[in-house]
C-alpha cells in the first residue's frame, strides 16, 4: 500500500447528498431545526449545500423522490443529541452505545436518516 502523502492525494473531500422533495422546505428544516447555514444555492432551486462546523451536506430536489438515504456524522460528543432533540426534531432511535460508536438516529421532513456518532462510551453497556 502507498503511503498518502498530500501529493499524492487525490480526494479532496465526500459529501453526502439526500435527495428531498421540496429544496426550499428541506433548507428551512437544516438550518432552523439543525442549525445548519446555507453555503450556496443554484438558480434554479434544485440543489442546494448547507453546513455545520465545516461539513457540508448537499440537498437534491427529487422529482419523483427516490429516498431515502442515511447520513453519518461522526461528532466529538454527544451534546448534539439533546440538542435536535429539543428542536423537536424526530428520533428515529434513541441513544445507544455499540462497538463503534455512540450512536443516535434523527429523520429529517423527508425520512433521510441523519445518524450521528461518538466513540464509544466506556462507562455505557454495549448494545446487545
Amino acid at each position: 500500500m502507498t503511503e498518502m502523502t498530500e501529493a499524492t492525494r487525490q480526494v479532496e473531500c465526500t459529501i453526502p447528498v439526500p435527495p428531498v422533495r421540496d429544496l426550499l422546505r428541506s433548507v428551512a428544516f437544516y438550518t432552523e431545526s439543525l442549525d445548519f447555514t446555507i453555503d450556496w444555492m443554484g438558480q434554479q432551486k434544485l440543489a442546494c449545500s448547507v453546513s455545520r462546523d465545516g461539513c457540508s451536506i448537499m440537498l437534491l430536489q427529487m422529482n419523483p423522490w427516490k429516498g431515502p438515504t442515511w447520513v453519518w456524522i461522526g461528532l466529538r460528543d454527544d451534546s448534539l443529541f439533546e440538542h435536535f432533540r429539543e428542536k423537536g426534531v424526530k428520533v428515529h432511535q434513541e441513544p445507544r452505545n455499540e462497538s463503534w460508536a455512540y450512536e443516535m438516529k434523527f429523520e429529517d421532513i423527508d425520512g433521510n436518516i441523519l445518524w450521528l456518532g461518538t466513540e464509544p462510551k466506556q462507562d455505557v453497556p454495549v448494545a446487545p
